[in-house]
């Protein structure tokens, strides 16, 4: 069974981070530890920091083309707030953009990979996020077209049920109240969730990112794995909040052996 590399928020564009998102690549290929041909790599989005500048979008592609040369040929990645517009300000024109270049613009999320009988299934958390009403702020939200589509993946898609294991990604943190940065039918998420696992369709792993915490929340909604890979560049909070406690930065690279049900064993990588 393949070892997942969750890692999230990196923000290329900000300051020199695509030098530090290449410098991450290149340590985690020379890392004999991690073996590419063996792990998944799911990034919890934010991998720009404004869609503004379309030169971000390219650079931080030519990092991961970087490493699927290099035998990680297994990369999921979602979109963040700062993937589509500024981070506080977000555009329906970037969604295609995001699309084209890392999937096809046509693609619909949510997505779903069969990787050796583990089945991921990617959220967009900023789907509901675009609309004149509500496009400020870093807040996220699924919206019930998507929570539908993933009910149906769960319990009725065969694919998915016949999975060992079944990981869930998102941007938002689904279960920690920020204001102005929560995803906001996180309690319909819960829902969808709690609702297969009492049908008997475990999910596995909950990764996600957006606070730069790098917290592990298991066992949350009976989860035994939920991951906040915090920001994997360390970009760092606004000199107002640095001194906060409740705002100190991580960067959790985590190497998850789902195999394992000891959580214990699982992994931060020393990247940086």
């Amino acid at each position: 069974m393949k070892k997942i590399v969750h890692m999230s928020d990196i923000h290329v564009g900000f300051s020199d981070y695509d030098l530090r998102f290449k410098r991450i690549a290149e340590r985690l290929i020379e890392n004999k530890a991690v073996q590419g041909a063996d792990c998944v790599i799911v990034i919890t989005g934010d991998i720009v920091e404004d869609a503004n500048n379309p030169d971000n979008y390219k650079r931080a592609k030519a990092t991961l083309d970087v490493l699927k040369e290099n035998s990680f040929k297994n990369i999921l990645l979602v979109p963040g707030n700062h993937d589509y517009g500024t981070g506080s300000r977000g555009d329906k024109k970037f969604v295609r953009i995001f699309k084209k270049v890392f999937y096809d613009e046509n693609f619909e999320f949510p997505k779903k990979d069969i990787i050796d009988g583990i089945a991921f299934i990617g959220l967009d958390s900023m789907a509901e996020e675009l609309n004149w009403y509500d496009k400020l702020f870093a807040e996220g939200e699924l919206g019930e077209k998507q929570l539908l589509v993933l009910s149906e993946l769960l319990l009725d898609d065969r694919d998915v049920r016949s999975c060992r294991k079944r990981v869930i990604y998102l941007h938002h943190h689904p279960f920690k109240f920020r204001p102005l940065h929560q995803l906001k039918d996180a309690n319909k998420l819960k829902k969808v969730l709690t609702r297969a696992m009492h049908k008997g369709i475990s999910i596995d792993a909950l990764l996600f990112g957006h606070n730069h915490e790098g917290n592990a929340h298991n066992n949350v909604w009976g989860i035994p794995r939920c991951y906040d890979a915090g920001s994997a560049t360390l970009k760092p909070r606004p000199k107002i909040l640095k001194g906060t406690v409740w705002f100190q930065i991580k960067a959790s690279v985590r190497m998850i052996d789902l195999e394992n049900d000891d959580t214990a064993q699982d992994r931060v990588l020393t990247l940086l």
